[in-house]
């Protein structure tokens, strides 16, 4: 590839006008020794690149802030269909937001349509960063939520407590927050059973979590279901406490 294969410089006005270019932006950007040490560390089959994320971050604010959200949509959903790994953060990216305008479903339902396919933590993480803020925005979509917990993926298992993280972190829940809270304490007393380590850490990390703002219902939830966790699992959602 020559200088003259690459996309121009993006802006804040300017944002890749194909997928190709968009990949070739971050192509441009790629570290052979880093991909391989990617490769290698999150043993997903897919090609990397080798780009840091806040490369990735540098390169994907102008596009997000140039495009409308339908063509957000339509590049994220190219992006992610490339099963490149950086591209693939580069979609969730692109629709980390916390308003979206309209927030018609559109954009809920491309990053659930995502998590199905999750088979490792990097990616699984960043989409939930996008998916927690349409979580938040309408909080009925918890009910689609909570049909993962049914899924032989163990990601998207675990995905139903990654998503759901700001729960743990209101200051002053009102009452229709604190029943939120004790459902997706369920979920966790769920997934609590199940022996998988990163299933225990999602549990751990999403009451430790909530010790930090609500130790009580930590408290209550390790009493309770404490023994089901492994030791290091139990440690880590005690941190706090």
């Amino acid at each position: 590839m020559t200088s003259a294969d690459l996309p121009p410089e993006t802006g804040p006005e300017t944002a890749p006008e194909t997928t190709l270019e968009a990949v070739a932006a971050l192509e441009a950007l790629g570290d052979p020794e880093r991909a391989a040490g990617a490769a290698a560390y999150h043993k997903a089959k897919r090609r990397y690149l080798g780009v840091p994320v806040p490369q990735i971050d540098a390169l994907v604010t102008p596009w997000r802030h140039a495009l409308g959200i339908e063509a957000r949509l339509t590049l994220a959903d190219a992006l992610w269909q490339s099963d490149i790994h950086e591209a693939r953060i580069a979609a969730a990216r692109l629709l980390t937001q916390a308003r979206i305008r309209p927030d018609d479903g559109a954009a809920w339902d491309l990053v659930a349509s995502w998590v199905p396919q999750f088979d490792a933590w990097a990616i699984a993480d960043h989409v939930a960063k996008a998916g927690e803020r349409r979580l938040v925005a309408d909080p009925t979509r918890l009910d689609q939520v909570e049909g993962w917990l049914e899924a032989p993926n163990l990601w998207q298992r675990r995905a139903a407590l990654v998503f759901t993280l700001p729960w743990t972190k209101i200051r002053d829940p009102k009452p229709e927050d604190l029943a939120r809270r004790d459902r997706i304490l369920g979920w966790a007393a769920r997934l609590a059973e199940g022996r998988d380590w990163f299933e225990q850490k999602a549990v751990a990390w999403w009451i430790r979590d909530l010790s930090r703002h609500d130790a009580p219902r930590a408290r209550a939830f390790l009493a309770q279901h404490g023994d089901t966790l492994k030791a290091f699992a139990r440690k880590e959602a005690a941190q706090y406490l």
